[in-house]
This record gives structure tokens, C-alpha cells and sequence, in this order.
């Protein structure tokens, strides 16, 4: 079979004319024929190696992938985490802020407080004063009038009115008159 063919081809050779657009059926024939060669020698020396390669190359990339998504869930789970950190951080900060203004208002009513009782016992000392003075004043304006109505009946009668007596006599008169009103 071979033989006939070479025998085809060599005929077509010498007969076709050399355009550019003519076909050599020698030419084609022997390039199948090397390229055939290289390709089993290739195939036995360096497709082994090529080969193990490329699966080599692409365990990394299926290994590198597998870790990457590993990453981006612990990445998730990470993000996660930090979210529910920062939501108990600020719930934590909310409850201290609470607190802390429940401690202000009632250190507040407790100054409140303790202003007011200031203020009722000021009020109230203020009031036992005004009272001690008043009293003060009366007890000074008896004596007064004592004086002035033992010197009234002195002139009155002419003769001094100085004794005891009639000093007790006076007293029990504005008592009485006290009393009366």
C-alpha cells in the first residue's frame, strides 16, 4: 500500500506545476511521516513530565482555592463575631450610660432633699429666732410700760411708786389686760 502511493505521489510531482497554490503530495507526505516520529518520541520523553505537571499545578490551584474559600468563611465567621462584639459593646455602653444617669438623678433628688431639709431647718431657726425676739421685745416693752405706768400714777398720786408692790400690782393689771385681748 505504501508503494503505490509513493508511486502516486512521485507521478503528481512531476506533473503539477509549482504555483503557490499547488499541493506536494511528497512534501505533505513526509511531514505527516516526521511528524509522526516527534510525536512518539515526545510522547515517550516529555508528555510523562508535561503531564504531572499540569496536575500538579492544578492540585495547587484546587488546594489554594479549598484554602481561600476556608479563609473567606473564618473570614465570615470572624466578621461575625466582631458584629455581635460590637452590638454587646454598645448594648454594655447603653446599660453603663443608663445606670449612670439613674445614679445622677438620684444623687440629684437626694441634694434636692437634703437642700430642702437645710431650707425647712434654716426656715425653722430663723422662726425660734424671730419668736425668741418677739418674745424678747415683749418681755422689754412690759417693762417699759411698767415704768411708765408706775411714773404716770407717780405724778399722778405725787408720790414715787417704786416698790415691789406696786410693781406686782402693774404686772398683774397688764396681764390681765393680755389675757382679755
Amino acid at each position: 500500500m505504501t508503494a503505490p502511493v509513493l508511486a502516486l505521489l512521485l507521478a503528481a510531482e512531476e506533473g503539477a506545476s509549482r504555483g503557490p497554490f499547488s499541493v506536494n503530495l511528497g512534501l505533505v507526505l513526509w511531514t505527516l511521516i516526521i511528524f509522526a516520529i516527534f510525536l512518539f518520541f515526545f510522547s515517550k520523553t516529555f508528555w510523562a513530565t508535561i503531564t504531572s505537571r499540569a496536575t500538579e499545578r492544578e492540585a495547587a490551584i484546587a488546594k489554594q482555592l479549598g484554602d481561600a474559600e476556608a479563609a473567606n468563611t473564618e473570614a465570615k465567621a470572624l466578621l461575625a463575631k466582631h458584629e455581635q462584639m460590637v452590638a454587646d459593646s454598645r448594648a454594655q455602653a447603653q446599660s453603663l450610660l443608663a445606670e449612670a444617669k439613674a445614679a445622677s438623678e438620684k444623687e440629684r433628688a437626694a441634694a434636692i432633699e437634703k437642700t430642702r431639709k437645710e431650707q425647712e431647718a434654716l426656715l425653722d431657726r430663723a422662726r425660734r429666732d424671730i419668736a425668741a425676739e418677739r418674745d424678747k421685745a415683749l418681755v422689754e416693752l412690759r417693762r417699759e410700760a411698767v415704768d411708765l405706768a408706775l411714773g404716770a400714777a407717780a405724778k399722778v398720786v405725787g408720790q414715787r411708786m417704786d416698790s415691789e408692790a406696786d410693781r406686782k400690782l402693774v404686772l398683774d393689771y397688764l396681764a390681765n389686760v393680755e389675757t382679755t385681748h
